[in-house]
């Protein structure tokens, strides 16, 4: 999709980095992906095809967040390549040195298979996607830490102190392009009301992006169906029941079914919906709307798609999140 925080490069940039990278000379190259933030090109090489992800330009505005956060995203393959069985694209190079483009970039390895939203299969049913995507995150989430946030905006003592940072973080970021958000000082509202609660959130590894084109699939000769994780790059330290937001997306978490019992057989605490994780759960629903409602302004124009989608989809997600917000009696 087409943003204004992409980073378009042209042949020679791109020959030059790979001559840098010393992974040989480009023999092609194309745009590829559908993110709305990087730009991501697959070059062929030697015979071999890579992906080239590259952040925003330096002077490119971006939001609090979103600073640096190509960097943190290599700790984050890491940290899965490290504490799961799932598997991630193998990184080759980085370079945030800004010496042949004004961005940080790195190469890695191109996977076989297609991403899950377009992937068909006679193996699969209609649920396994939401199943799948579910015992993914009980797989991160087994990933502790023992501070709450984005590793690049600072860490914090514990969760409350880190989503209310994060939410202020996004408030001065519309702001700054011009704008205010009364829904943003609203969930401010409930972060304070709820402190107590938000205080009580164990600090896991929380993937915040858990949609189908994050997954690459594969079969094998045998039929056998493979599955890798990409583009973990809004990943935070914080409350898990976050990554049930987009799992099932626009169902009430106690309809997500299919993904709560797929995570429960595999996770090490399962989830029980409770009042407290229902409230947590509304709190990260209503920062999911407050990223989609400031974003537009740094990424479209009015009458761009991704304009139009952030509206609609925050809107339902506030009115969702503060309805059941306000309705509580603790």
């Amino acid at each position: 999709m087409k943003s204004k925080t992409k980073y378009l490069l042209s042949e020679v940039e791109i020959s030059e980095i790979f001559q840098n990278s010393k992974l040989g000379k480009v023999d092609s190259f194309y745009a590829m992906g559908a993110g709305e933030f990087n730009s991501v090109y697959c070059v062929k090489c030697n015979q071999k095809e890579y992906v080239l992800k590259i952040a925003p330009h330096v002077d490119k505005k971006v939001l609090t967040y979103e600073k640096d956060m190509l960097r943190t995203e290599i700790k984050w393959y890491e940290r899965i390549g490290q504490g799961t069985a799932i598997r991630i694209p193998k990184v080759y190079y980085s370079d945030f040195s800004k010496s042949i483009i004004n961005a940080d970039y790195f190469i890695m390895e191109k996977l076989d298979g297609v991403q899950m939203d377009n992937f068909k299969s006679d193996c699969l049913q209609s649920d396994s996607h939401a199943s799948k995507l579910a015992a993914m995150a009980a797989e991160i989430h087994r990933i502790k830490n023992d501070k709450y946030g984005y590793e690049q905006n600072g860490l914090f003592e514990d969760w409350y102190q880190a989503i209310k940072a994060m939410t202020q973080n996004l408030i001065n970021d519309a702001k700054s392009a011009g704008h205010k958000s009364k829904s943003g000082n609203k969930l401010l509202t409930y972060i304070e009301k709820y402190k107590e609660i938000l205080k009580k959130a164990d600090c896991s590894m929380v993937n915040f992006d858990l949609w189908t084109p994050n997954v690459i699939c594969n079969t094998d000769e045998y039929g056998n169906i493979s599955y890798a994780w990409i583009d973990p790059e809004r990943t935070f330290w914080g409350d898990r029941i976050s990554d049930f937001v987009a799992l099932e997306f626009g169902k009430p978490l106690e309809n997500k079914i299919q993904s709560i019992e797929s995570y429960n057989g595999v996770a090490d605490e399962p989830i029980k919906i409770t009042t407290e994780i229902k409230i947590r759960y509304h709190i990260a629903m209503a920062y999911l709307a407050l990223i989609q409602e400031v974003e537009k302004y740094y990424r479209y124009s009015i009458f761009n798609y991704g304009w139009i989608r952030n509206v609609v989809s925050a809107k339902i997600l506030y009115n969702k999140a503060f309805k059941y917000l306000g309705s509580v009696n603790i």
